[in-house]
């Protein structure tokens, strides 16, 4: 008898994988060309923290999109989505503490209590820890209630991480402000009250459209 696969493979999952791996890969691709700029290790940096952002940005994006359009298929790729955030902020530590400090413990604790976007941005890092560790189902069976409590904690680790980009910007923030800005808005989304106000919003809608219908039928039987 053939293996059954847990989950099937789907056009939107497989583009939701290539897309998540895209920066990577043209960031590999870049340093064996030798196409960085003038300054690799920041480039690095900065190209994986910013992907680790999207990427987070995007998993946190998935119930306001069910709330608002009903688009419930792309709860399947929210798990992927967090773990690709995850996968990019450990990168951006690496290369920080590998890379640029040479894993010198004393002069990276100087940073990270000297240095406020340092701090801010190695405490969500931590707390994407025991996020991306706890993401199976296997955990979820365990934990129980408490896994929804400490899942929570990506809210928090969202907002941290946007305040790491603006104040790594410094001159330029307006970029780091949209990102700021849509995250906000998602976080409204999930407020029960307006949660509430899209739901009944969208099966009114469903409702309508499934009105004429019904009375076309009635109207043949008749």
């Amino acid at each position: 008898m053939a293996a059954r696969f847990p989950h099937r493979i789907t056009i939107f999952r497989l583009a939701v994988h290539l897309a998540a791996l895209a920066p990577l890969v043209a960031l590999l691709w870049d340093m064996w060309q030798g196409n960085l700029s003038v300054n690799p290790i920041q480039d690095i940096t900065f190209r994986t923290g910013k992907a680790a952002m999207v990427l987070l940005t995007a998993s946190l994006a998935v119930t306001p999109i069910v709330i608002v359009f009903g688009l419930q298929r792309v709860r399947k790729v929210r798990r992927a989505l967090g773990l690709y955030a995850f996968l990019y902020a450990f990168l951006h530590f690496l290369t920080y503490a590998w890379l640029d400090y040479g894993w010198d413990l004393y002069l990276i604790r100087l940073e990270i209590t000297e240095k406020l976007y340092v701090l801010v941005g190695f405490a969500a890092f931590l707390i994407l820890i025991p996020l991306a560790i706890t993401s199976t189902k296997g955990w979820q069976r365990r934990l129980k209630k408490r896994w929804l409590q400490l899942h929570k904690l990506v809210y928090p680790a969202g907002v941290l991480v946007m305040l790491h980009y603006i104040w790594v910007q410094k001159a330029d923030i307006r970029q780091p402000l949209v990102w700021t800005g849509l995250l906000t808005l998602l976080l409204i989304v999930r407020l029960p009250s307006v949660r509430r106000w899209f739901t009944q919003r969208r099966h009114r809608k469903v409702a309508a459209q499934r009105a004429p219908h019904s009375l076309s039928k009635t109207k043949t039987l008749i």
